[in-house]
C-alpha cells in the first residue's frame, strides 16, 4: 500500500536533483532507518532513465538529509515520473499484505492467505459452519476460516513498514489494535479440519495454527483422500486447492486424483457445499461434480485460477 508524500515537476536530471534537495524528507523519513529508492518513468517524460533518476534522489537524500541507502532496506521510497510530474510515495506495507505473519512454514505452491479468504467468502462461508480441506498443505484455508470465525484481524502477527516512518504514532496504533482485538474469544462449537497425505505438511499446518492462535478450533491429521469422512455435526464447506499439473504434479496423472476426490465427496458429503480451486477446467470436470456458474479468473503465481463451487450435494 503506497502513501503519496509529495510531488513536483522536473524536466531534466539536474532539476530533479535540485528539487529533491529541498524536499521535506524529515516529515516522513527517519535518518536512522535505511531505505531504498525505486523509480519508474514513461515515454511522456523528458527524464527517461530510471537508474539515473534514482541515483540523483539517493544523492540528495544522503547529502541533505543524512539518509542511509541500502538495497536490502525494509522501507522503500518510490518515485513515479509521469509526464514530467515526479510523484513520491512510501511503501507503507513492506512485505506483501497477503502475509499474515504467523505462517512461517509453507509447502510447495501455497495458496496466498488473502486469496484463501476471498474464496471462502465467495463460497458463502459464514464463520459458523465447519470447514474441511482434504489437501490442506500448510493449512491456509483452515486457518483463514478459523480467523474469520473468531474475528481475528489479518496482519496482527506481523510488522509493517509504516512503523519505521517519522510520522508513525505508536500509541495511536496500539490503541487501534486494541480496539479491533476481540476481548473474549469463544472457540466452543467451532470446528475446522485439515488433512493431507504428507505428514510434513500436517506438521506445518499444526504449527502454523498454533502461531495464529487458532489451535483450539482446528484439527489436522495425516489422511488420504480415500479415507476422508465428514466430521460429526452439521454439514458445511469442503474447500480444496489441489495440484493443477502446472507447477506441481503430472497433469495426466491428476485426473484420477480429482476423480477420486469427487467420488468421495458425492458418496459421503451429502448436504455439504464444495469449492475447488484450480487453473484447469478439465481437472475440475473430472470430479464429476456439478458446478455453479464460475466467477472471474484470479491471478496466482503466474497462473489464472478459478473457484469451482457447488450447491449443497445431494
Amino acid at each position: 500500500m503506497l502513501a503519496r508524500i509529495g510531488e513536483f515537476r522536473a524536466f531534466h536530471l539536474a532539476q530533479l536533483g535540485k528539487r529533491a534537495r529541498k524536499f521535506p524528507w524529515g516529515d516522513v523519513l527517519r535518518r536512522d532507518v535505511p531505505l531504498k529508492v525505486e523509480v519508474s518513468t514513461n515515454k511522456k517524460s523528458k527524464i527517461y532513465h530510471a537508474g539515473a533518476a534514482a541515483q540523483r534522489i539517493e544523492t540528495a537524500l544522503v547529502e541533505t538529509f543524512g539518509a542511509t541507502i541500502s538495497k536490502d532496506a525494509a522501507l522503500t521510497l518510490k518515485l513515479r515520473i509521469d509526464d514530467n510530474n515526479c510523484q513520491f510515495s512510501i511503501d507503507t506495507s513492506g512485505e506483501g499484505l497477503h502475509k499474515r505473519g504467523h505462517k512461517s512454514a509453507v509447502g510447495k505452491a501455497p495458496m496466498r492467505e488473502n486469496l484463501a479468504a476471498l474464496f471462502l467468502r465467495d463460497c458463502g462461508f459464514d464463520g459458523v459452519e465447519p470447514v474441511v480441506d482434504p489437501m490442506c498443505g500448510s493449512g491456509t484455508f483452515v486457518i483463514e476460516a478459523a480467523e474469520i470465525a473468531l474475528g481475528l484481524v489479518p496482519g496482527r502477527s506481523r510488522s509493517f513498514a509504516f512503523e519505521q516512518m517519522a510520522s508513525f504514532d505508536a500509541a495511536a496504533y496500539e490503541a487501534l489494535k486494541a480496539e479491533l482485538t476481540p476481548q473474549h474469544i469463544d472457540m466452543q462449537g467451532l470446528s475446522f479440519f485439515g488433512s493431507d497425505r504428507n505428514a510434513g505438511a500436517v506438521d506445518m499446518a499444526t504449527n502454523n495454527a498454533e502461531r495464529a492462535g487458532v489451535a483450539g478450533c482446528t484439527r489436522f491429521k495425516v489422511q488420504a483422500i480415500s479415507d476422508l469422512m465428514p466430521p460429526e455435526g452439521p454439514p458445511g464447506l469442503v474447500i480444496v486447492n489441489p495440484p493443477y499439473g502446472a507447477r506441481i504434479g503430472n497433469k495426466k496423472l491428476l485426473f484420477a486424483l480429482y476423480g477420486a476426490l469427487g467420488k468421495t465427496l458425492m458418496e459421503r458429503f451429502s448436504g455439504w457445499r464444495v469449492g475447488i480451486v484450480t487453473s484447469e477446467a478439465g481437472l475440475a470436470k473430472a470430479t464429476g461434480l456439478t458446478f455453479l456458474p464460475q466467477g472471474a479468473p484470479v491471478a496466482h503465481g503466474g497462473l489464472k485460477i478459478r473457484l469451482f463451487k457447488t450447491a449443497r450435494l445431494r
